[in-house]
């Protein structure tokens, strides 16, 4: 897997992150869940992402923080962060979310968008803020998986436990493979579809044609 910047930045990138959330948390005042959204929609998260090295390194967690608030609302902290030196469960909320975008290489609104949010993040702190952070990947990639699967349309769940992909579906069934992926998508409705296409998919999947159905 090719990773937007390389180990050796990866321990300040934590700290950073960890700091910001901290400080716009408990400093600042802001919702955790909430500043995490702006954190995504201020584009911050992105160049976080992408490995760009002002923001991976060269901002301190406050100066994150700010960034993310003038973007998204318009206005900069200005407050000096508070002489604590205990690490809260929110920096290390931060600290780990970056662990796992950095090893995941998944993006920060993907992992909110599919049950990573912050509540849940905080909600394991009790248990993981001592454990290594490979407890945390696997409870993490749980998480989402769980919450994928939940999302999933059944014809996608069905085809994916008979480890086929969408195009060796469509091949077989004899249905395009633009029609395969807006039913998975449920952006076109599979029960309006002919009854042979949904008999042939079915048979190809060996299941019911009830069970592709949503």
């Amino acid at each position: 897997m090719t990773r937007a910047y390389a180990e050796t930045y990866l321990s300040d990138a934590m700290k950073n992150l960890g700091y910001m959330f901290d400080f716009a948390v408990n400093d600042f005042g802001a919702d955790p869940e909430e500043f995490f959204s702006d954190f995504i929609v201020s584009g911050v998260a992105k160049a976080f992402e992408s490995g760009t090295p002002k923001y991976v390194t060269g901002l301190s967690g406050p100066e994150l923080a700010s960034e993310v608030t003038y973007r998204t609302r318009c206005c900069r902290i200005d407050k000096l962060p508070a002489e604590n030196t205990d690490k809260s469960p929110e920096f290390w909320a931060g600290w780990i979310l970056a662990y796992y975008q950095w090893y995941s290489a998944k993006r920060f609104s993907d992992m909110q968008k599919n049950g990573l949010d912050m509540g849940r993040v905080l909600s394991l702190y009790p248990t993981m803020h001592e454990a290594d952070v490979s407890r945390f990947v696997a409870a993490a990639d749980h998480i989402i998986d769980e919450h994928t699967a939940k999302r999933m349309s059944n014809l996608q769940r069905i085809r994916k436990a008979n480890s086929m992909t969408q195009k060796e579906l469509a091949e077989a069934s004899g249905t395009a493979l633009r029609m395969i992926q807006l039913y998975e998508q449920r952006r076109q409705d599979i029960t309006k579809a002919q009854a042979i296409t949904i008999s042939r998919i079915a048979n190809v999947l060996g299941c019911r044609e009830r069970d592709i159905l949503e």
